[in-house]
């Protein structure tokens, strides 16, 4: 079994393996949010003020501080840390393509994915965004 080989890739449905990725993804999402909002409910005894916008914590601006806040057990950075989960999934799925397509060989596609991979990328950790 040679993974990197394009006969490997055609004989298994390309397209059904990102379907079951992007499935895991989800579900992977939605399993951690639901612990996080069990754990949220038990750590949170007052009803929030919805009437003032108070915006994100600083904690959940920043994936360090998700993570900091996930190993302090905290429900609210579990919650954050799966949005962070579901995000990322799709995000994978292409970077997973240029995998595929340059087992493939298909350069053109290879180089068209990339450039949408690195735009992505760019906009998400350039900070140009606000």
């Amino acid at each position: 079994m040679n993974w990197f080989s394009s006969q490997y890739w055609q004989q298994r449905d390309m397209e059904r393996m990102i379907g079951k990725w992007l499935r895991a993804g989800v579900f992977l999402s939605a399993t951690v949010a639901l612990l996080g909002g069990i754990l949220y409910l038990q750590q949170v005894h007052e009803i929030p003020d919805y009437k003032t916008f108070h915006g994100a914590a600083a904690q959940f601006r920043y994936l360090s501080g998700i993570l900091h806040g996930v190993a302090a057990f905290d429900g609210a950075s579990i919650i954050q840390l799966a949005v962070v989960l579901l995000i990322a999934t799709p995000i994978l799925r292409i970077a997973f393509s240029v995998l595929a397509f340059a087992i493939e060989k298909d350069k053109l596609y290879v180089i068209i994915t990339l450039i949408v991979l690195c735009i992505i990328l760019f906009g998400m950790f350039s900070g140009l965004g606000g």
